[in-house]
């Protein structure tokens, strides 16, 4: 079967196209510029075209044949590619359609994990701890993972751990044989234009799913009432893993490992590596506790993943936080790294992301930069955009913040360069938070000059 991607190289394809290629279907594709996934991409051996998306490629791969296209949710339904493809008669869907059929074909059981925040890290985890286990998992990560490729499959593989995402309601394709959910709140009000929305899409996931991993904060309330008709199983109760198991920096990625670590040992007593009916039934635990002391193990020793807390030079960090409670829980991670680290203090540097996204979450920064010793706004990275909405302000912002002393509007120039050398000169470690292009210049700017 012939795949073409349009938007190959990003973070939501280009691991989908990886997995693809190696369960043995042709793949190539397209895309404005090169994205995170490019060189992997270029490892892997697929055919790709960088630049105008002008569907003089597709013409080309059309006369060769092309099976399905596939794109993604970037796209308007003007663009070129997409028109073309539609008016030649091939199918045309974005990658959920693409993925769920991948997991049906393959035989795999899915291991979804959804969330408004953690899931990258919680299923990066998984796959980490799977890897080790040697447990037969293919998946798809949406980041580059420096210990193994972001997207993959083998023949003898069993699961499939994929990072659901809500937006565009991707994760509601979905059936999951296993679903872990880190932490839900409100996000995407362009997709989901209430809170109630956003709750309810969560509630079909979990009653799609046929076993619930879920931290108890969230999950307590519907597992008292017995609302929920599948199998929950709230973070602490399987495997009685809890975040203090863990010696990861911030209390977020802590939680983040004890779910990962319930979903790992999942896999491990559905393969048969735990038998945790006879250690029950005989009264001796002792192979589910040396199981869970290795999965703890393990996960203690987890790298962690592309832009979440990311070290890119000599103090200073990148992070894809852009909502306020991610904000929270990354400073969190920071406070945790500075004090390992005996520095001075942390500085931010944030871009929001999406005005329209803004304007419904703009209340919820109140306290989301306490503990930070200063900040830096940069003006907001738009994309998808409502145009009936003014564009919120750094000012906008500040003005809303409990601790708003401590913070500044701020360009991507020499004069934010400056500050932030002397910052980390004085002994404090600089942390950008962004879902934007403020990545691609704070590596350019610091990476080479404090590498160690």
């Amino acid at each position: 079967m012939n795949i073409y991607i349009s938007g190959i190289t990003g973070t939501g394809l280009g691991p989908l196209a990886l997995m693809a290629r190696r369960a043995g279907f042709n793949v190539c594709g397209t895309d404005l510029a090169k994205g995170a996934i490019y060189d992997e991409l270029v490892e892997a051996g697929i055919e790709m075209k960088i630049g105008p998306q002008d569907g003089e490629f597709l013409k080309e791969k059309l006369a060769e044949g092309v099976d399905w296209f596939v794109y993604t949710s970037a796209l308007k339904e003007d663009h070129a590619e997409l028109v073309m493809a539609r008016a030649k008669g091939v199918k045309c869907t974005k990658r959920d359609d693409f993925t769920e059929f991948l997991v049906e074909k393959l035989r795999l059981k899915m291991v979804a994990v959804a969330g408004t925040h953690g899931k990258t890290t919680t299923t990066a985890m998984i796959v980490w701890g799977a890897l080790k286990l040697g447990i037969p998992v293919s998946y798809i990560v949406g980041t580059t993972l420096g210990f193994a490729s972001s997207g993959a499959y083998q023949e003898k593989d069993k699961y499939f751990v994929y990072e659901a995402d809500e937006y565009d309601r991707n994760f509601l394709r979905y059936h999951p044989w296993l679903a872990v959910i880190p932490a839900v709140s409100y996000d995407h009000p362009d997709i989901y234009p209430t809170q109630e929305d956003y709750d309810a899409a969560f509630m079909q996931f979990r009653t799609q799913s046929r076993k619930v991993i879920e931290h108890k904060e969230g999950l307590a309330n519907e597992v008292a009432e017995g609302s929920l008709s599948t199998d929950c199983l709230a973070g602490g109760t399987t495997g009685g893993f809890l975040p203090s198991d863990f010696g990861l920096a911030g209390e977020a990625r802590r939680i983040d490992a004890a779910l990962a670590a319930e979903a790992v040992l999942e896999m491990m007593v559905e393969q048969g590596m735990v038998n945790r009916d006879e250690d029950e039934s005989r009264g001796d635990d002792s192979g589910l506790r040396q199981a869970r002391r290795k999965i703890v193990q393990i996960l203690d020793e987890f790298p962690g993943v592309g832009r979440r807390f990311e070290r890119i030079g000599l103090n200073v960090y990148s992070d894809y936080a852009h909502h306020p409670e991610e904000i929270a829980a990354t400073l969190n991670v920071a406070q945790d790294e500075r004090k390992r680290l005996g520095k001075r203090g942390v500085v931010v540097v944030y871009q929001p992301h999406q005005n329209t996204r803004q304007h419904k979450v703009k209340d919820g920064y109140r306290d989301a930069f306490v503990g930070a010793d200063k900040v830096f706004w940069l003006p907001t990275y738009l994309t998808r955009e409502d145009e009936s909405l003014r564009v919120l302000t750094p000012e906008d912002f500040i003005a809303t913040l409990e601790n708003r002393e401590v913070a500044e509007a701020a360009e991507l120039n020499d004069d934010l360069e400056k500050e932030l050398r002397k910052l980390i000169e004085e002994g404090y470690i600089v942390l950008l938070m962004t879902a934007g292009p403020a990545d691609g210049w704070m590596r350019e700017k610091f990476r080479e000059k404090f590498r160690d």
